[in-house]
């Protein structure tokens, strides 16, 4: 890589707490012994010369997103190094430069492009989003329609494209649980896509041009 930076997580509320204040309102707080490691990240981070980035208001996902889709804009290739499923929503390419983002998942030693995300979801990375907003996530406490499973999910984003052509069929289903349950429960499905959607054009702290790898800096 020619430029790179680390950025992480100001808080634990963004502004996705404001539209569902149980947005991962479940989470235990973090390990006492977790905790004192936090700033000496950062410190080592900035001690590499690193940009070290964190915004008040917003998750990590989201500046990560905002930076992902600047570099492509500019018709760089991005790649993300994360574990989480949320940026794979971002996989593939710029839909005006065709810069390719991708992401390194480095727990396990794993690149992610299209074919992967599709493995993971049964749908393109477009499509994980409406795939989240059915099935919800635990982890982040994100509703999404009760008894809507990952298989069911995935079978209703393929057959009817995205979520509001989900939602819409359900009149014309036969009885069930499944069409109860989208036609009560659509306002929720529709809340929770807007909470897994990653913001991309958050307010950029610093320029990409100060991302540039340097030598690491030396004690004196």
């Amino acid at each position: 890589p020619t430029h790179l930076a680390v950025i992480l997580d100001k808080g634990s509320q963004s502004f996705r707490n404001d539209l569902y204040p149980q947005y991962k309102a479940h989470r235990p707080p973090p390990p006492e012994d977790l905790v004192p490691q936090f700033p000496l990240i950062r410190d080592a981070t900035r001690a590499f010369s690193l940009p070290c980035i964190e915004e008040e208001g917003f998750e990590a996902d989201d500046l990560i997103a905002s930076y992902a889709r600047e570099a492509t804009r500019r018709g760089w290739k991005g790649t993300i190094v994360s574990s989480h499923k949320d940026p794979m929503q971002l996989i593939g390419p710029d839909p005006e430069t065709g810069a390719q983002i991708d992401m390194l998942d480095t727990m396990k030693s794993l690149r992610i492009a299209i074919p992967e995300v599709e493995e993971k979801f049964g749908v393109p990375p477009e499509r994980v989003g409406d795939v989240l907003a059915l099935m919800g996530d635990s982890a982040d406490n994100i509703p999404g329609i009760k008894g809507i499973g990952p298989k069911t999910a995935t079978k209703l984003i393929q057959e009817h494209g995205d979520l509001e052509s989900a939602l819409a069929a359900a009149e014309g289903m036969k009885p069930s649980k499944l069409r109860e349950r989208l036609i009560e429960e659509a306002d929720m499905a529709r809340l929770s896509r807007i909470l897994v959607e990653l913001k991309q054009d958050c307010n950029l702290p610093m320029s990409l041009d100060d991302f540039e790898l340097g030598e690491i800096p030396r004690e004196p």
